[in-house]
């Protein structure tokens, strides 16, 4: 355990910042997927086919496509990246959001599966019910179909959530200093490579273990009664 004792902050470091990237691309993605799952409802056809398409496209694509585009397309050619320019952190900044939007666009398509699958396990009676009073589809989805909708999928979005955090170890291939990028350096930088591999591998068990114990519990205890 010397190499722990040498690396110890460093490697916190890197799981800190693996944290943070699971946060905010699952807050992103949980937005932006609850959207595509409404455009997928929707009994308007364009929208419900941008909504297909995107899902279907995204979901297709390889992760480390998506993650290299948004540095080299977005951040290299087209000089979209997010920060200010002249900050002295400008570099990490960016390639620490670009990381974010890469994931956020990823786990979006399968929170939208998702959240898609708990709505049809909505009875369709509740869905006439409530057009028969009046309710327009925006006030059905908010009122009656979403609430159930997630209560019913609690335990599939963890699932979503854990492999959002294991897909961040992408993240190293435009340098954003997680874990994935420590370990290889590290591996690269000593001879204890079982040693090493063995403290990621448990940093990543204790990261996503009590995810799944809490939304397991989460799901048992807030699930819709039928």
């Amino acid at each position: 355990m010397e190499i722990f004792t040498e690396y110890r902050d460093a490697i916190f470091a890197a799981f800190w910042m693996t944290i943070k990237l699971t946060v905010y691309s699952g807050l992103g993605a949980l937005v932006l997927g609850t959207a595509l799952a409404a455009m997928r409802l929707a009994p308007v056809p364009v929208l419900n086919w941008i909504g297909t398409a995107y899902v279907n496209i995204i979901r297709n694509t390889p992760l480390t496509l998506i993650i290299v585009f948004c540095s080299l397309g977005l951040g290299q050619t087209l000089r979209i990246t997010l920060v200010d320019p002249n900050s002295t952190t400008s570099i990490a900044d960016s390639n620490f959001r670009l990381a974010v939007l890469g994931l956020t666009v990823y786990t979006a398509s399968f929170v939208c599966e998702t959240v898609r699958s708990g709505v049809n396990t909505v009875p369709i009676g509740q869905a006439e019910a409530a057009r028969s009073l009046g309710l327009t589809f925006t006030q059905n989805l908010r009122f009656i179909l979403m609430p159930q909708a997630f209560r019913a999928v609690i335990i599939p979005l963890g699932s979503v959530l854990i492999a959002l955090t294991k897909n961040t170890t992408i993240a190293s291939a435009i340098g954003v200093a997680e874990a994935a990028l420590l370990m290889k350096e590290l591996t690269e930088n000593t001879a204890a490579l079982l040693t090493v591999g063995t403290i990621f591998a448990a940093g990543f068990v204790l990261l996503t273990l009590p995810m799944g114990l809490l939304f397991g519990w989460l799901g048992r205890r807030l699930a819709v009664r039928r």
